[in-house]
């Protein structure tokens, strides 16, 4: 019998430093654009938005957002990706890159009117506390955005990074639980394969 993967299962990722997190953080810069243009499309971003990037590599998504006039934090646990986004980022005026984790955004409660993980929700330590963080920084009808690579089932290597469909519904469910509506999942062409879309709005508060 196989058993269903976690959408975190690549968790245990130590993270890029050094010579090969440049190489890779360097990659992502040249690759990163369709990526880039794919997310602030789907988030529908205005000059309006305050955007959250939660792991935010070498900021390709952040400066789109920048560019359509919004306010922008890209967050990434990884020095040499934040090194490299500053580098990158010609007007800094809408953008800070900070050091953090989905689990502890250094972000104020209720700031954020996006926020987005582009490939990077199967590397997060804790789904639930990523998600609860995400709830935080969210202003009331802020909208969460995910997208993950289409994966096979039973995929390795390289190659598993990503989700299958069992992943992106799990994914999808968990979002549900932690008290987000009009939460949805899309399969779309993208490059050379597909990605998965997970779209959610912050619950209204009840008092």
């Amino acid at each position: 019998m196989t058993h269903a993967l976690p959408v975190n299962h690549h968790a245990a990722y130590p993270g890029f430093t050094g010579v090969v997190g440049v190489v890779a953080g360097l990659g992502m810069l040249a690759m990163g654009r369709g990526h880039a243009r794919l997310v602030v499309e789907l988030a529908a971003v205005t000059a309006d938005d305050r955007v959250v990037d939660i792991g935010c590599g070498p900021g390709g998504a952040g400066r789109a957002a920048a560019a359509r006039g919004a306010s922008v934090v890209g967050v990434d646990p990884a020095p040499v990706m934040l090194r490299i986004a500053t580098e990158a980022t010609r007007d800094r005026s809408r953008i800070s890159w900070l050091q953090g984790s989905a689990e502890a955004l250094p972000v104020p409660s209720g700031w954020a009117t996006v926020v987005w993980s582009v490939r990077t929700v199967h590397h997060w330590r804790d789904v639930g506390a990523g998600l609860a963080e995400v709830r935080r920084v969210l202003a009331p009808s802020g909208r969460l955005l995910v997208l993950e690579r289409c994966v096979q089932p039973g995929a390795t290597g390289l190659a598993s990074h990503g989700w299958t469909a069992q992943q992106a519904e799990s994914f999808a469910a968990q979002c549900r639980a932690a008290s987000f509506d009009g939460v949805g999942i899309d399969r779309r062409p993208h490059a050379r394969g597909a990605v998965w879309a997970v779209h959610a709005v912050r619950r209204e508060d009840v008092n």
